[in-house]
């Protein structure tokens, strides 16, 4: 591995960005497949936000380009620039693993073939090295890529939302598909938070990896054809719909699976895709291919020297250097199975009759060209460059349509219209005049027309602001600026603050440095710092917020000081009454407030007697007997204890099956010995296609159904689950495992021992449930017979709930001799 030449670079000048979980994924999964990996592993958490891992089974990294195997354009696939032309790997730059150390952290585990174990490596954010460690991984590599966009929280905010991060999972899904179907013997599995989403085993050819992606109905409706053009170097093969195929079956609404590859790269090519869909629409008469997308599954193989990838950082448009050979190529491999393409008929193009029928002969052209490429062509069909591709000729017609060539014209219209075009060349309008604003004018003054025109009143002459309200100039709202600051500016209709000291100022600017220095820091945090930073402030740094608060104080006072003056002058006005009015005395309500006043009650006097004590008299008890009857029993609490016992007993979780089942490893369940265990629990029968079903109580009871296909050996043994409980969230083969450490471990032997933990908390929640329905008062017969099951089921020693508190507690603290008890019930009254 080596570091490319800064003229390589700067030739190259393509960084790559990050700015998804896509990205990441494409960046590792092209690493993977150039190091030769027959098997990858995709594994997301969070949607790909807290962990991003790709395993592969490729050669790894050796030991002595791990130092700088994430360095910015190290690479071991090119030297130079010229390497391009012979590019036979799905990377070349060198910064990939460099742009994902940016944005997250990065740990790579990698074993090679002559390496006796594998080592861990911890990146920073520059790509170096800081720690290393030997694991137990086969051979391959492994990248995780932790806490994406961390320290990029603005990316990170955009999949905020759970439909954004949604459609990235998809984004990834498609992704690997067009992968699989291009690599037929790879084998690829996409996990999100530890449960199988998609997967794609190894197939033999193009047609079967098809039938596994895009199943049997639509490829049944695809029709394998190729194409090989050897003066080019091109050959073309694929998958195309049948002609006169249902639509709904071979096309959809969005280009998703239309897959075009080049050198069995993915690519977006738009031009490819417009002259795919014009010829799919064209063979049918009515509008129902219109706006459709076909499947299609196109392979195209051309020489590396003729594509530059090094378009756009992801790779996935790229430049043809012999284009219309490719276009020409393509389109008579889809005249021979589509037929000739009618121009009209295509929604993108609308051309005159002429013109179809020129377009037409040249396809003709075209196609006869390629089946006898030794037939030479007419001149009059050459472009001006020597190719004669009819998109070459679509494209002059449509600019000399466009120009306004009169050379598209029949020779039969032309004499019918010459005193036509001289009549109205009158009044042609050329684009230079137009643009100047000189092409209408007027007739009778003959300057150019203006189509508006501003009118403005202006002020009479002698008129003054203050002095006249007749001529009194009205004033632009939006333009107009007031001479001076008046009270109502300053104040206005909101409310005044108060000043700022300088901490406070000094702190304001100081959260904001202290957040972008440390995004994920908490309230406490950025507070302890600030102080931090304010004591150590230097002291003309401190006069200077020091004076900003002086300032704000000063400004406070003026504004209150014509708060004040504002509303003394509002007060007079309203005071001064307009003339030849009079005021209305107001309305007396002083007889209704007398009354008011009176009905009131008094308070009492202070000297006013104590009330007379209330008649008592002593009680006889007994301290024991009190003793015993002071104590409640919590109902609900045994209620929800003896629930939970039963619930762990007996209940049974209920599974659904899976779409796609998962597949269980040793690694899964913790080793081989663990699988044995698993495998040696109760099972059924075995069926037809010699699969049994694990039929142990300990496994069904806890919403699990594992089947099992034995082999010869146990490489050959196949196990999977194809059912699961869907009531308790995210279960999967972490619970599996904790089943199988009980049964291994600590030999369980009944259903309540081996229940796992998610499990026990869900049925906790529904003991809680089920007793909250119960009454919230109960009779003695019911307190006698929860009594009686708590002894029965729960025993002596278990006196307190699942959530640690007493069953039965007391209610009140009894004296422990007579003289006390008499002190304390003497006050009650019989």
């Amino acid at each position: 591995m080596k570091q490319l030449p800064r003229e390589t670079v700067r030739l190259l000048s393509s960084a790559q960005v990050i700015t998804s979980v896509t990205n990441v994924v494409k960046e590792l999964l092209e690493n993977s497949l150039d190091a030769g990996a027959s098997a990858i592993d995709v594994i997301l958490e969070n949607y790909g936000l807290d962990r991003i891992e790709v395993r592969d089974n490729g050669r790894g990294i050796a030991a002595a380009d791990t130092p700088v195997m994430a360095m910015p354009n190290f690479t071991s696939k090119i030297q130079s620039h010229e390497d391009l032309e012979g590019l036979q790997t799905y990377g070349f730059r060198g910064v990939a693993l460099g742009s994902i150390c940016a944005v997250a952290e990065v740990m790579i585990t990698t074993k090679t073939e002559d390496d006796d174990i594998s080592t861990q490596y911890t990146l920073n954010n520059q790509g170096s090295v800081v720690s290393q460690k030997p694991t137990h991984f086969g051979q391959g590599t492994t990248v995780s890529a932790l806490e994406l966009f961390k320290n990029v929280p603005v990316r990170r905010q955009y999949f905020s939302s759970t439909k954004k991060c949604k459609e990235e999972v998809k984004k990834v899904q498609d992704l690997l598909l067009s992968y699989a179907i291009v690599i037929p013997d790879l084998r690829l599995t996409l996990n999100h938070n530890k449960v199988l989403i998609w997967q794609k085993i190894k197939a033999a050819n193009h047609r079967d990896a098809l039938l596994a992606m895009l199943g049997s109905h639509t490829v049944a409706n695809l029709l394998p054809c190729h194409h090989h053009q050897e003066e080019a170097e091109i050959f073309l093969e694929g998958f195309f719909p049948k002609p006169g195929a249902d639509v709904s079956s071979t096309s959809t609404l969005v280009p998703k699976k239309t897959f075009i590859y080049i050198n069995n790269r993915p690519v977006h090519h738009k031009e490819i895709t417009k002259l795919l869909r014009q010829h799919y629409a064209a063979q049918y008469h009515d509008k129902s291919a219109q706006n459709r997308y076909p499947i299609v599954m196109l392979k195209i193989a051309v020489s590396p020297a003729s594509v530059d990838v090094n378009l756009t950082p992801d790779k996935t448009q790229v430049l043809l250097h012999n284009k219309e050979a490719l276009f020409t190529a393509l389109e008579a491999l889809l005249v021979s199975l589509y037929g000739y393409r009618p121009s009209g008929d295509a929604p993108t193009e609308q051309l005159c009759p002429e013109t179809s029928s020129k377009t037409g002969a040249v396809e003709a052209e075209a196609l006869r060209h390629v089946t006898n490429p030794n037939l030479e062509e007419p001149q009059s069909r050459r472009t001006p460059n020597g190719d004669s591709s009819p998109s070459a000729a679509d494209d002059r017609t449509v600019k000399r349509m466009a120009g306004g060539d009169e050379t598209l014209r029949s020779p039969t219209e032309l004499p019918e219209e010459t005193e036509k075009n001289a009549d109205s060349s009158r009044w042609r309008i050329s684009s230079e005049e137009w643009s100047k604003g000189t092409a209408l004018t007027d007739p009778v003054s003959g300057e150019p027309l203006r189509p508006v025109t501003v009118h403005q009143i202006s002020a009479p002459i002698g008129a003054v602001d203050d002095g006249m309200e007749a001529g009194k100039k009205t004033g632009n709202v939006i333009t107009e600026k007031r001479v001076a600051l008046s009270a109502f500016d300053l104040i206005g209709n909101r409310a005044l603050r108060a000043p700022q000291s300088a901490l406070a100022l000094f702190e304001k600017e100081a959260r904001l440095e202290v957040l972008r220095e440390n995004p994920a820091a908490g309230l406490q945090e950025i507070s302890m710092a600030v102080n931090d930073r304010w004591t150590n402030l230097m002291e003309e740094e401190r006069k200077i917020y020091e004076e900003k608060a002086q300032k704000q104080v000063e400004l406070h006072h003026r504004t209150c000081a014509a708060k004040l003056a504002h509303s003394g002058r509002a007060k007079e006005r309203r005071s001064v009454s307009a003339p030849g009015s009079k005021r209305k005395a107001p309305f007396s309500n002083q007889q209704l407030l007398d009354e008011l006043f009176s009905s009131q009650t008094h308070k009492k006097p202070r000297s006013s007697p104590p009330p007379p004590p209330k008649p008592s008299r002593p009680l006889a008890c007994c301290l024991s007997s009190i003793r015993s009857r002071l104590r409640r029993l919590a109902s609900y609490r045994s209620e929800e204890t003896l629930l939970l016992q039963r619930l762990l007993q007996n209940h049974v979780l209920p599974a659904v099956t899976l779409q796609n089942p998962i597949h269980v490893t040793e690694s899964c369940l913790g080793g081989s010995d663990y699988t044995e265990a698993l495998c040696n629990m109760e099972k059924q029968s075995p069926d037809v296609n010699g699969r049994m079903f694990i039929s142990d109580p300990r496994l069904v009871a806890n919403g699990f159904k594992v089947t099992l296909t034995p082999g010869h050996a146990s490489a050959g043994r196949h196990l999977e689950v194809t059912a699961l409980a869907d009531c308790v969230p995210f279960l999967g083969l972490e619970d599996l495992g904790e089943i199988v450490t009980a049964v291994f471990r600590r030999k369980a032997k009944t259903v309540q021992e081996c229940r796992p933990l998610k499990v026990s908390n869900y049925l906790q929640s529904e003991a809680v449930r089920l007793a909250r329905k119960m009454p919230a008062h109960l009779s003695r017969e019911d307190a006698e017979v929860i009594l009686r099951r708590m002894e029965q089921q729960l025993g002596e020693n278990m006196r307190t709930c699942f959530h640690g508190r007493d069953l039965v507690h007391t209610l009140c603290d009894v004296p422990q001799n007579d003289e006390q008890a008499r002190a304390l019930f003497q006050p009650l009254a019989l």
